[in-house]
């Protein structure tokens, strides 16, 4: 018998090769196990998917978390939570938000941080923030974590503390990877500590991520939210290490007359250290602060 050149074992392993390379094209298509073939329907040699699987192609790309970006709309969901169902961000319009992952319940690193965020929650009311927690478990277990919290721990200082802001029961992932908060080559079972600063608009302004194995600096948290609302409220930056009350820096001139005027009035309400950086003074009273920090 002849063999055709579609028979031909090089021009097989050729083909598995350019398809490997080139991944696989076109959307929804149920997932197969690798070594299965769909009847009638390609699969991709690399990964055992069907081939309309994964359009940005399979390999290690394929598998990146996708985390929603600065100046993007903040990721939208329906979630049931400690305090009930939440459409997000819908049901905070005009507020911040402080959106934030945690591994698991029941884990120490993040007890200490839910007590230190529970009790600075009346800070981030002032602030007119909102928060919202998240970890994949279940809502029962998020309820019996937070009755431990409250009934028998006790740190620095902190005790019988209640969580009353929603913590929401993410047991499937789905929002934990819209909001890219599961990164794979941590951990593929739980979300490594991200925050998402977000804007009364809806919009992504900061985030953070911090490994599971350290606390995050909840002051910080409030630092950066103050810093924004701040930049916001008065066209200026903060620079390293700002704290309310300090300097801000003002926007560097756009042209060289503007540069030249900036340093000619050097002085007048400001100080410039160069053209470009120029400084002016911002005290607390002109700022938006929890009443313990005013």
């Amino acid at each position: 018998m002849t063999t055709s050149r579609l028979d031909s074992p090089l021009l097989l392993v050729c083909a598995t090769i350019l398809i490997g390379m080139i991944g696989c094209a076109a959307p929804n298509e149920v997932p197969a196990k690798p070594g299965m073939r769909a009847a009638g329907m390609p699969y991709c040699p690399m990964c055992g998917r069907m081939m309309s699987a994964h359009a940005s192609g399979c390999g290690p790309a394929a598998s990146q978390p996708s985390i929603p970006l600065i100046g993007q709309p903040a990721p939208a969901f329906e979630a049931n939570t400690t305090q009930g169902k939440i459409r997000f961000p819908d049901d905070f319009k005009g507020k911040w938000i402080v959106l934030f992952s945690h591994p698991a319940d029941f884990t120490p690193v993040c007890t200490t941080e839910f007590m230190t965020l529970a009790t600075m929650q009346p800070d981030f009311e002032a602030l007119n923030c909102q928060l919202v927690g998240l970890s994949i478990d279940s809502n029962f277990s998020h309820i019996a974590w937070l009755r431990t919290i409250t009934e028998k721990i006790e740190w620095k200082g902190m005790k019988n503390v209640v969580v009353t802001f929603p913590v929401i029961a993410d047991i499937k992932m789905d929002v934990a990877r819209e909001c890219g908060m599961i990164h794979p080559a941590a951990s593929d079972t739980q979300a490594v500590r991200a925050v998402f600063v977000i804007d009364p608009k809806g919009i992504v302004r900061a985030l953070i991520y911090y490994p599971m194995s350290t606390g995050r600096n909840v002051n910080e948290i409030k630092r950066l939210l103050i810093s924004l609302q701040t930049c916001d409220a008065h066209g200026v930056a903060t620079p390293a290490n700002w704290q309310p009350g300090e300097d801000v820096i003002m926007p560097a001139p756009g042209s060289c007359g503007a540069a030249s005027t900036r340093l000619a009035e050097n002085g007048k309400g400001y100080y410039c250290l160069d053209w470009f950086l120029c400084l002016k003074k911002m005290p607390k009273d002109q700022l938006v602060l929890p009443p313990g920090d005013k």
